[in-house]
């Protein structure tokens, strides 16, 4: 499901908000989101979480892509076995694709905000 703000969701499940309350050391109960709450979508947030060996292959992928023609045969050479060792990551990095989060206002009045967007359903 793409999100957007603006788009109607649901929770797909029963959502826990808080831990157990205590009061004089009795549990008086916990505050959670039924499945099936409707709200709006108000902001959605892609996150790339990139590794230090993605961030390596772009750089040199780069350098290789931008100098390789003028370089010395064998620096070449080594800079494209380093660019291939990486490659491997980098693909599944691709293939990963972004994770998103969205901060839902419910039609109850409560806000979830950085929530997984994986937990709605469309409306």
């Amino acid at each position: 499901m793409t999100f957007k703000e603006g788009r109607r969701v649901k929770l797909a499940a029963d959502t826990r908000l808080t831990d157990s309350m205590e009061v004089s050391g009795l549990v008086v109960g916990f505050l959670s989101l039924a499945a099936g709450t409707e709200g709006t979508v108000e902001r959605v947030v892609e996150h790339r979480e990139e590794t230090a060996g993605v961030r390596e292959y772009e750089r040199l992928k780069s350098l290789l892509d931008s100098f390789g023609g003028q370089m010395p045969a064998e620096s070449r050479k080594q800079l494209e076995e380093k660019v291939g060792s990486l490659e491997s990551e980098w693909v599944a990095f691709q293939e990963q694709g972004p994770r998103v989060t969205v901060r839902v206002r419910f039609d109850n009045g409560f806000i979830l905000d950085e929530a997984d967007a994986a937990v709605f359903t469309p409306a």
